[in-house]
């Protein structure tokens, strides 16, 4: 049966390949980004989050069947927890009363094996405070020290945390809405070209990120998990980060997690 879908960061990479795919099965879809899309908005401010909700309230007639949150930014400087981190929740908490009145409601959002890397907690606890004024100061601090890059996999962090406790709340689960993550290892996207046409942060990105099965990945290749987990079908998989990396998070965490 066909369902309406709200996909962020739909005018390229995941979440492109994620809206062609619903798109083709015959799903209608409404995608949001910074343009391109039925949604032009920026989700790294307050009125880019509030246009978002609105305009999908208007053009669904206030019921969703899911939300797929892949709008994202991997930057060493503030934006990047901007987006990743409060542009998204904002985006599934003011889209939550939407699915709370569609079919089979079911959510996702774009984390990232970078989220088993070493975090700078200070941007962490201030992510899952709510404290955007405090995140964005604490990642501007690791900017300017020149630990930039621990900022993408801090905000990724953050978001599989978010995710965990979020998703078994009465406002989640209780509703009976599937609110899960996906931890992808390198992917063939445009924020990712720029790194790996360079032979040393190539051979930098796959040292950190080792993806021993079948390498690199296209975003077409990511889609499908994310069709799953905001299918129907999917009635008990909550709270989790799904991780499709190649087996990244098994060799960099090994058998001891458990």
């Amino acid at each position: 049966m066909p369902r309406t879908y709200l996909v962020t960061g739909a005018a390229s990479g995941i979440g492109k390949a994620t809206a062609d795919r619903l798109r083709a099965e015959g799903h209608r879809v409404i995608g949001a980004d910074l343009q391109g899309t039925d949604i032009a908005a920026d989700l790294a401010t307050p009125e880019g989050r509030a246009e978002i909700v609105a305009r999908a309230t208007e053009l669904t007639g206030g019921s969703l069947d899911a939300v797929v949150a892949c709008a994202g930014v991997s930057r060493f400087d503030p934006l990047t927890v901007r987006v990743n981190c409060f542009g998204a929740f904002a985006t599934l908490e003011g889209l939550r009363p939407l699915l709370a009145a569609g079919t089979d409601p079911r959510a996702v959002v774009i984390a990232s094996v970078a989220s088993v890397h070493p975090a700078d907690q200070t941007i962490v606890d201030a992510v899952l405070a709510g404290d955007e004024a405090a995140a964005v100061e604490a990642a501007q601090a690791a900017a300017d020290r020149g630990e930039g890059g621990v900022i993408y996999g801090s905000s990724k962090q953050a978001v599989a945390r978010w995710i965990r406790r979020t998703a078994v709340t009465d406002a989640w689960a209780g509703a009976g809405i599937p609110l899960n993550a996906i931890g992808p290892g390198t992917i063939l996207t445009p924020m990712t070209e720029p790194l790996l046409a360079d032979p040393e942060m190539r051979e930098l990105v796959d040292r950190s990120v080792p993806m021993p099965l079948h390498g690199h990945a296209r975003p077409e290749q990511i889609a499908p998990l994310l069709d799953w987990l905001t299918s129907p079908e999917n009635t008990h998989v909550t709270g989790q980060v799904v991780f499709i990396d190649g087996g990244a998070d098994a060799v960099l965490r090994g058998d001891g997690v458990w």
